[in-house]
């Protein structure tokens, strides 16, 4: 499974930006989709995860402001991000938990990573 991530860009504080994510390959099921983001010099953090029957999950800090959501038939996970503020400019990495079918162990991949970038 391959995931392919875009959207990322240069945006003001307060504006928005849609990120998307597509998962690639043969004979898997998603369990979950979703994305992280790692600014210069901090660890990786959790901005928001989707399941496969549509649980949300997003951090206190983006609550409110972002929504994700999935379409399963194209395999793909979007981000829609609002209220963009500098403190959100990070590479955003895209992740998948999902097995193959008729499998119960699951397997993860991550994306390349999209870059966000908020001017003040």
């Amino acid at each position: 499974v391959q995931l392919q991530a875009s959207g990322g860009g240069l945006v003001q504080a307060g504006g928005f930006l849609r990120l998307s994510c597509t998962a690639s390959g043969s004979g898997f099921s998603i369990n979950a989709m979703g994305w992280y983001r790692q600014a210069p010099g901090n660890q990786r953090e959790l901005v928001a995860t989707i399941t496969s029957e549509s649980i949300t999950n997003y951090a206190d800090s983006v609550q409110g402001r972002f929504t994700i959501s999935m379409d399963g038939a194209k395999k793909t996970v979007y981000l829609q991000m609002s209220g963009l503020k500098p403190e959100d400019t990070a590479v955003y990495l895209c992740n998948i938990r999902w097995r193959y079918y008729g499998r119960t162990f699951e397997r993860q991949n991550w994306g390349q990573g999209t870059l966000v970038t908020v001017s003040s």
